[in-house]
């Protein structure tokens, strides 16, 4: 499931009750895309995750709530509330939810 939102420039936010959680699901809601950089919202029930993968680009992701299984070039770890961590551009990684979560991921390209 996937939202564009549109978000007011200027006022401030609780990005974590921005966005909700969907039984069986993974939820993202763009907050801000431009050439070059997105922010999206995402929130995981538990089960649920992305597979491995990799991006040209390092992305910076930050755990709203809950905790993260974190795989970065096959390490995993797990991330917590408050926690964050950079995904280094070109490096296989996934997520998964062992309890639900939600993230806010910024994705900068640049080289």
């Amino acid at each position: 499931m996937n939202e564009n939102v549109e978000v007011s420039k200027g006022v401030a936010l609780k990005s974590k009750d921005h966005i909700g959680y969907a039984d069986g699901s993974v939820v993202s809601k763009t907050l801000l895309k431009k050439e070059i950089s997105n922010i999206t919202l995402f929130s995981f029930d538990s089960g649920q995750g992305l597979s491995e993968h990799t991006a040209p680009f390092d992305a910076f992701v930050y755990i709203l709530d809950g905790e993260a299984e974190i795989t970065i070039g096959g390490k995993k770890q797990t991330v917590e509330e408050g926690e964050m961590l950079i995904m280094p551009a070109n490096v296989s990684h996934a997520l998964h939810a062992h309890k639900r979560f939600k993230m806010l991921l910024v994705m900068i390209r640049g080289t």
